[in-house]
């Protein structure tokens, strides 16, 4: 009887003072993914991993994150497709809570492509370059095509319907705002 005591004394003193403590498992869904660029959400934040290629380690990821707020994440694949149809002269900057974004475009093969430059911590110093991405692999990432886009259109969809106006707005030369005409559907051939 006493050795069970003893042994059954033993348990939970060791289970009292162990040194490993589970904690809980963070729950992070998948928007989408290509190659070694994902896109990942957590409540209402948005992660962005990425294999660095400005490394000498192969093996270095690296991540940026925000908040959709605003629509935040369904404005920046926005952002990033008219960038394809219309190149920008120069990087797009995007300055973030903790980074500092740009977006590089670069034709590869004749194909307009986009790369994310990471400034981390917002020092130019430390840099992180993504793979070169094609529009086809952007609408991947950020599930285009699948239920998955629904997780951040929702909530934009939610925060634009208090808005009066749903339109972009023009500032003409008077200082005015004047709403912009509606684009005219395009007639599809049979």
């Amino acid at each position: 009887m006493r050795k069970i005591i003893t042994l059954l004394t033993f348990f939970i003193g060791f289970t009292a003072f162990s040194q490993i403590k589970v904690l809980k498992n963070e729950t992070l869904v998948e928007i989408g993914k290509e190659n070694s660029v994902g896109l990942y959400k957590k409540d209402n934040k948005f992660t962005f991993n990425y294999q660095d290629l400005a490394t000498a380690n192969l093996n270095t990821f690296r991540s940026f994150s925000f908040m959709d707020l605003n629509g935040d994440v369904q404005g920046l694949y926005k952002m990033i497709t008219d960038g394809f149809i219309d190149t920008p002269s120069g990087n797009i900057t995007l300055e973030l809570p903790n980074d500092i974004i740009e977006l590089h475009y670069e034709k590869n093969y004749g194909q307009p492509t986009v790369q994310f430059i990471q400034y981390i911590n917002k020092n130019k110093k430390y840099v992180g370059k993504s793979q070169f991405l094609n529009k086809k692999q952007i609408d991947k990432i950020f599930g285009i095509g699948t239920s998955k886009s629904a997780l951040y259109k929702a909530t934009a969809a939610k925060q634009t319907q208090t808005a009066p106006y749903q339109g972009t707005y023009n500032a003409n030369p008077s200082g005015q705002n004047t709403p912009k005409p509606a684009a005219k559907p395009k007639k599809s051939r049979k």
